[in-house]
């Protein structure tokens, strides 16, 4: 069982590492083509990073601490995790609904298109990674940061579609309107959080 915790761990940096490095790549390349919708993509990244520390502190404290305890400390952490995403998800919110009203035009990022690719292949498997250990030290946590992956690979699919649309066919609405998608996500993900973390025995 401890080896199986040793490999949860390790998945988890993985994850960490990763989503800095996407959020880095991600937020870079979309400042220089003005792409909101792969600056938010990058935004979201950030905050899964600080859902996966947060993780990791748990898998490490693991029967060091009472159940009690370990709880109060995550739920306060979840707080702060949710408040992230609610306010990032309401800075692309406006981001794109601007961009949208001035027709502030995103330029075309290949680099943004092979990000996107890069996680709908990566975060998949890193999912069903997680959701096979989680089910042998039955830990909900775990499971519930494996449907974060999940959701990170169904960003990826939406902002492959709205760069390509912008990339291939000159949609230049397409990146704003990702975005928005991508800020509704952002909300909702702040929400059910702050919800979570309000709730006794989580």
């Amino acid at each position: 069982m401890a080896d199986l915790h040793q490999k949860a761990l390790r998945l988890e940096y993985f994850t960490i590492g990763y989503n800095i490095a996407e959020a880095l790549a991600s937020i870079g390349f979309g400042y220089l083509a003005g792409s909101i919708a792969l600056i938010g993509f990058g935004l979201d990244s950030i905050v899964e990073s600080l859902s996966g520390i947060v993780l990791v502190w748990r898998l490490r404290r693991h029967g060091r601490v009472s159940m009690e305890e370990e709880e109060a400390i995550e739920r306060r952490a979840l707080k702060f995790v949710a408040l992230t995403f609610i306010i990032l998800g309401l800075y692309v919110a406006f981001e794109a609904m601007r961009s949208l009203l001035y027709q502030e035009i995103a330029q075309a990022t290949l680099p943004g298109i092979i990000i996107a690719i890069l996680s709908l292949i990566v975060m998949p498997v890193l999912a069903w990674r997680k959701i096979q250990i989680a089910k042998r030290i039955q830990s909900r946590a775990l499971i519930a940061d494996a449907k974060e992956t999940i959701a990170c690979a169904i960003l990826s699919l939406a902002l492959l579609a709205g760069l390509t649309g912008r990339f291939f066919f000159g949609f230049w609405q397409a990146d704003p309107l990702v975005a928005l998608f991508i800020a509704f996500f952002l909300l909702r993900e702040g929400y059910d959080g702050w919800v979570e973390s309000n709730e006794e025995g989580t």
